[in-house]
């Protein structure tokens, strides 16, 4: 199955129930949408929320935002017909929460085996319990896997943390077993969704980490998000100006080049190549 290599820079949580912001997100200029059966929908509601949520995806176009649905865990009541309900439409990815191990992947996986509508849907993984972080590199090979989701509004409940300082270990090990398996790798939510400094240093912390993107739980935050996470001019200039030299370097017999100063060998023209691929994929969208 072909994994998505497009950005995931802003992945937008909306919930399914409510109709205004489903069609709201038609516009937004996210990368993503986690459609939200989950945590953002009240009991009372699981049901028409389905409902909706399967009209809605099968009727209504959102351009190339990759279309993540995020089901009831199957311990509830409602995870199976969210599952049979939705992957019936073929979304672009199923979402299953509070993933402890491989094979709540493994099960998963064969269900959707089942649904013919959902040959080319993938699955992502919240990462967000203290069995799912320990276990990350198992669930990232198990099958249809494309992407992991950090929940670390969960983890830090089952940790008794606060703070990002408390999150490291596990948001480097999830990186670490995404990297290991190609997978995407997207930071968890910044809850203050007013408060832009504090959104923006989180970004800035999460880019350098290695995350593909941010999930956000408000589209206030989007601007930044995108900003953050796509490469900028300078390093769209400094990618061209390392593989330029370092392709000079190559044709007079020689195995690295220098730009500013520093060496540049094979491994920073693969990044640099990675760099402008990513800003080309970002203007495309954009465009």
């Amino acid at each position: 199955m072909q994994r998505y290599t497009g950005p995931c820079r802003s992945v937008l949580y909306i919930p399914a129930s409510r109709a205004r912001a489903l069609e709201k997100a038609k516009e937004l200029p996210v990368d993503a949408i986690i459609f939200d059966l989950e945590d953002a929908v009240s009991p009372d509601e699981k049901e028409a929320a389905r409902a909706l949520l399967a009209e809605t995806l099968a009727t209504a176009g959102y351009g190339s935002r990759r279309r993540i649905v995020r089901i009831n865990g199957f311990d509830t009541e409602w995870g199976a017909d969210d599952l049979a309900t939705l992957a019936a439409v073929g979304p672009d990815a199923i979402l299953l929460p509070k993933v402890n191990q491989a094979s709540d992947i493994e099960a998963l996986s064969g269900l959707m085996d089942a649904i013919p509508q959902a040959a080319h849907t993938t699955i992502w993984a919240m990462m967000e319990t203290p069995h799912g972080i320990l276990n990350a590199l198992d669930i990232a090979a198990a099958p249809r896997m494309e992407g992991f989701v950090l929940g670390t509004n969960d983890l830090a409940k089952d940790l008794g943390s606060s703070g990002r300082p408390a999150m490291l270990t596990s948001l480097q090990l999830c990186l670490l077993a995404a990297r290991a398996e190609g997978l995407i790798c997207v930071d968890g939510v910044y809850n203050a969704f007013k408060d832009d400094d504090g959104l923006t240093a989180e970004c800035t912390e999460g880019r350098a980490m290695g995350f593909d993107g941010k999930t956000l739980i408000h589209p206030a935050q989007i601007a930044i998000t995108n900003s953050i996470y796509a490469p900028s001019e300078e390093d769209i200039a400094l990618s061209r100006r390392q593989i330029e030299a370092f392709e000079e370097a190559a044709a007079a017999g020689q195995g690295v080049a220098v730009v500013d100063g520093k060496i540049v060998e094979n491994l920073h023209v693969e990044t640099a190549k990675r760099v402008l691929a990513k800003a080309e994929a970002i203007a495309s969208l954009e465009g």
